[in-house]
């Protein structure tokens, strides 16, 4: 890959970090990010009260035996990890206008994995295009903002690896998983290996879209150059990769929900009400 354009996407680091920040701010508006709140906290112990634990903490059985003011310990309710599986290849990089369908995934995969954090959910990471990157599942806010600042950088040449990594991906989960892909599903087998993992773990699909992929759906015979190889093909407005209703049915028929965003569109609000409705920062999540 030598040779290549290596580009930046146009925030400074300060900037694109603030959007990610009030990404996820929006995403958990109106949720509790509380995670020792409701059911499912399980008792461990009383220790002694030292200042500045909460007073509806102090287990009074335990303070009137001793004499000494002693506070309940809860173990916090494990949550499912979530592996972002991100699309880097070509034809997420370029579009008819900006932003590009990579900048807005990498602007939502920072919102969803510092939700995520906010929730204690270990978050990972998974590039799903020619570059090796791979970040396991876990709770620190720098290992995130670390790949993200890495994955600012982008190339014009790499091919689609959806499909590969995550059969590979699913051959390694030992437990039930969040697995959030978001891509432009411009790979036909990838369908086909998401459908699978979602029988073992909870898939959700972000499908991005340029405005003139919206514009040729339905369209008639038009010839096209592909991103990732440069090599030019003829096909039409009812290709696989445009039919958007067709394959969220088939993906829904599989437990998958898949929630569009358009480049072009707002789309926090939307995306809010869609991870609401599947639980996916709490209770819920199938």
């Amino acid at each position: 890959m030598e040779g290549q354009l290596d580009a930046l996407l146009p925030l400074d680091s300060r900037q694109f970090h603030i959007a990610i920040k009030r990404l996820a701010d929006s995403l958990l508006f109106g949720t509790d990010k509380s995670p020792f709140l409701g059911g499912g906290i399980e008792y461990v112990q009383s220790r002694k009260y030292v200042p500045g634990d909460p007073i509806r903490s102090i287990d009074w059985r335990v303070t009137a035996r001793t004499g000494r003011v002693h506070v309940k310990e809860y173990e916090a309710q494990k949550q499912m990890p979530a592996w972002i599986l991100l699309d880097t290849s070509a034809s997420m990089a370029t579009g008819s206008r900006t932003p590009t369908k990579y900048s807005t995934a990498l602007h939502v995969a920072g919102g969803l994995a510092y939700a995520c954090l906010d929730r204690v959910s270990p978050v990972g990471i998974l590039g799903v295009g020619e570059r090796s990157l791979r970040v396991e599942p876990s709770l620190s806010r720098q290992q995130v903002l670390q790949w993200l600042l890495k994955l600012r950088h982008f190339r014009y040449d790499e091919q689609t690896s959806l499909a590969r990594r995550a059969g590979e991906l699913a051959a390694r989960l030992n437990s039930r998983t969040l697995v959030i892909a978001i891509t432009d599903l411009h790979e036909d087998s990838a369908v086909q290996v998401l459908k699978l993992l979602g029988q073992r773990h909870d898939v959700i699909v972000l499908r991005m879209r340029d405005p003139a992929e919206r514009q040729l759906r339905g369209a008639g015979i038009f010839r096209l150059r592909e991103a990732e190889s440069g090599a030019s093909f003829v096909t039409h407005g009812r290709a696989r990769w445009l039919d958007d209703e067709s394959v969220a049915r088939e993906l829904q028929r599989a437990g998958i929900d898949q929630f569009t965003i358009d480049t072009d569109a707002p789309f926090a609000q939307r995306l809010r009400h869609f991870c609401r409705s599947r639980g996916v920062f709490g209770k819920g999540a199938r």
